[in-house]
């Protein structure tokens, strides 16, 4: 079961990273944003490094690792 926001900003095709999850129009995977955060990056920091990417984005691919995990 996937959510709303989970469809509409999180993208897996086997040509973009090995079918890993990423952000849609994006080549950066949900795997390195749950990778930052538990390297105690906050959002703001996230986001000042990857401008291409929104709050939503983050909160989707958290929202997607507990809905996998």
């Amino acid at each position: 079961m996937t959510t709303p926001i989970i469809n509409e900003r999180i993208e897996i095709n086997p040509k973009i990273l090995v079918g890993k999850a990423i952000i849609k129009g994006t080549r950066i995977s949900v795997e390195f944003i749950l990778e930052l955060l538990a390297n105690n990056w906050t959002y703001e920091t996230i986001l000042e490094n990857y401008p291409q990417l929104q709050k939503a984005d983050i909160l989707a691919a958290i929202d997607y690792a507990r809905i996998v995990i």
